[in-house]
């Protein structure tokens, strides 16, 4: 598998946890978009919350995850709002974790 697909850049930030509710960003369906150009990897995504106080840790994992794959030139992390992030962009598996009816 290529490093830098979409696939790969999705598992390897499944190391990446949202530490207040101590599962993987990926699951959580905060990852919204992830586009490589030329080794330059730049990740769209949001928090639960707006004032999200685990944001610095959140985005500095994904830093650190995304740097740490041979054939990345750059990282860029892009903080969205929009859409807003809700229980149903979790995974089918984040989901029964948290007991959210799927």
């Amino acid at each position: 598998m290529n490093p830098l697909s979409d696939e790969a850049l999705r598992e390897a930030l499944k190391d990446v946890f949202d530490p207040e509710l101590g599962y993987n960003i990926v699951d959580l369906g905060l990852v919204y978009d992830i586009a490589v150009t030329d080794g330059a990897v730049v990740v769209t995504m949001t928090l639960t919350t707006p004032g999200c106080p685990a944001s610095d840790m959140i985005q500095g994992g994904v830093y650190q995850r995304i740097w740490a794959i041979d054939g990345v030139t750059d990282v860029d992390v892009n903080l969205v709002w929009e859409p807003r992030w809700s229980a149903e962009a979790m995974s089918p598996a984040a989901k029964a974790h948290f007991g959210i009816a799927a």
